[in-house]
C-alpha cells in the first residue's frame, strides 16, 4: 500500500488532521511542540461514489473502497538537517513515504502557540523546505564523494556525476528536485537516494471553519508558492473536520452546508494524494462485493490482475472490460455484452481509470 507523509512545523493541526482522516485514530494532539515522536500511520478508504453504484446493479452483500496509508511524522523545526528537534529522525520517517502532505498554517488563533510566534505560512513553508533540501543536498553530496572515482574511469559515472552535479546546483539555489526536469534514465539512477524534495507534494491549507469554502489570503500565498513549485493546494480545516467526525453521519451534510460547502476538505485531500501518486481505480463486481482495486497508470490487464493475487498475473488469459460509464447507462452486465460493449482484452490492454473487469485464467 502506498504511503503518503503528513509533515509541517510544529502546532499547524497535523494529528488533528491525521486523526480526522483516520476517524478512529489516537494520534494525540495538544499544544505543544514534538507532541507526536513516533509516526502514527492510519488506513483511509479513497471516496469513490461510483462503489455503491455498481454494488447496487450486481446487488453486492459488500463494498470494499481502495485505500491509502497517510503517517502523521513529527513537527519539523529550523536546524533538522543538522539534528534539532530529533530531525534527523523524523526526516528519515518522511524518507519512508511515497508523497508528501505538507500542512500549513492559514488560521490566526491567540490560543494556539505558533512555534515561530506569528502565522505566517510562506515562511512557514520555506523553513520545512530548505530542511528538506539541505537533508537531500547532505544525501547528494556524499554521494558525489563516492561517485568521484569512478567518474575518472567510467562513462555512467560520469553522466551520474553530471546530474548529481545539477542537482546539488538547484538546491543550493533553494529550488527542489521535483523542479528538475528528469528522464526516466534521471530519475532511476538518483531512486536510491530518496531524495526527499524529490517526493510529490500537496499543501494542505489549514484554516479556520469561517474560511472553509473561499479561503483567505494565506491561502492564496500557498497557491501562488504551489504554482511555481508544480505543487498541489487543499484547503482544509482541522477544526471542522474534529467535529464532523463527531456528529451522526445524517447531520453532517447539514452541518457542511451551513459552512458553505458539500464536503469537508479531508475527501478532497484523499482524492488529491490518490491522484498525486499516479494511481488509478478499477473494479470487480459481483453478488458476493464491488471492490475498487488499486494501480499505476500505465499498467497492463495481467498487471492489474496480479494486483488481486500473483497466480492471477501468471495465468492471465484475457479480461473481460466494459467502461464503468457503459455498464452505468445499460444497468447490468448482460445488457452491456448485447450492445457489444463488453470487450475481451489480451494482455498488452492498458488498464483504464473506471473499468470493470473480470480476469479469465489458468490455475
Amino acid at each position: 500500500m502506498l504511503r503518503a507523509g503528513i509533515v509541517g512545523l510544529p502546532n499547524v493541526g497535523k494529528s488533528t488532521l491525521f486523526n480526522a482522516l483516520v476517524a478512529n485514530a489516537k494520534a494525540e494532539a495538544a499544544n505543544f511542540p514534538f507532541c507526536t515522536i513516533e509516526p502514527n500511520v492510519g488506513i483511509v478508504s479513497v471516496p469513490d461514489e461510483r462503489l455503491n453504484v455498481l454494488a447496487k446493479i450486481s446487488g453486492s452483500a459488500e463494498t470494499i473502497p481502495a485505500r491509502v496509508e497517510f503517517v502523521d511524522i513529527a513537527g519539523l523545526v529550523k536546524g533538522a538537517s543538522q539534528g534539532e528537534g530529533l530531525g534527523n529522525k523524523f526526516l528519515s520517517h518522511i524518507r519512508e513515504v511515497d508523497a508528501i502532505v505538507h500542512v500549513v498554517r492559514c488560521f490566526e488563533n491567540d490560543d494556539i502557540i505558533h512555534v515561530a510566534g506569528s502565522v505566517d505560512p510562506l515562511r512557514d513553508i520555506e523553513i520545512i523546505n530548505l530542511e528538506l533540501g539541505l537533508s537531500d543536498l547532505a544525501q547528494i553530496e556524499r554521494r558525489i564523494e563516492r561517485t568521484r572515482k569512478q567518474a575518472r574511469t567510467s562513462k555512467e559515472g560520469q553522466v551520474e556525476m553530471a546530474l548529481l552535479e545539477k542537482l546539488a546546483a538547484v538546491l543550493n539555489e533553494g529550488k527542489s528536485v521535483r523542479q528538475v526536469s528528469l528522464t526516466e534514465e534521471e530519475a532511476e539512477t538518483i531512486k536510491g537516494l530518496e531524495l526527499l524534495t524529490a517526493k510529490p507534494i500537496i499543501y494542505a491549507a489549514n484554516v479556520s471553519e469561517d474560511d472553509l469554502a473561499k479561503g483567505n489570503e494565506y491561502v492564496e500565498k500557498v497557491r501562488q508558492l504551489a504554482t511555481v513549485e508544480n505543487a498541489q493546494v487543499v484547503i482544509v480545516s482541522a477544526q471542522v473536520e474534529s467535529e464532523l467526525v463527531e456528529l451522526p453521519d445524517e447531520d453532517r451534510a447539514d452541518f457542511l452546508a451551513s459552512l458553505g460547502v458539500e464536503e469537508g476538505g479531508l475527501k478532497s485531500l484523499i482524492r488529491a494524494t490518490y491522484k498525486l501518486l499516479g494511481l488509478r481505480t478499477y473494479f470487480t463486481t459481483g453478488p458476493k462485493e464491488t471492490r475498487a482495486w488499486t494501480i499505476h497508470a500505465g499498467m497492463t490487464a495481467p498487471q492489474a490482475a496480479g494486483v488481486i493475487h500473483s497466480d492471477f498475473e501468471r495465468g492471465f488469459i484475457r479480461a473481460e472490460t466494459v467502461a464503468y460509464d457503459d455498464l452505468v447507462t445499460t444497468g447490468a452486465m448482460n445488457a452491456a455484452k448485447e450492445k457489444g460493449l463488453v470487450r475481451s482484452e489480451g494482455k498488452d490492454y492498458i488498464v483504464d481509470e473506471g473499468d470493470v473487469l473480470l480476469f479469465r485464467f489458468n490455475v
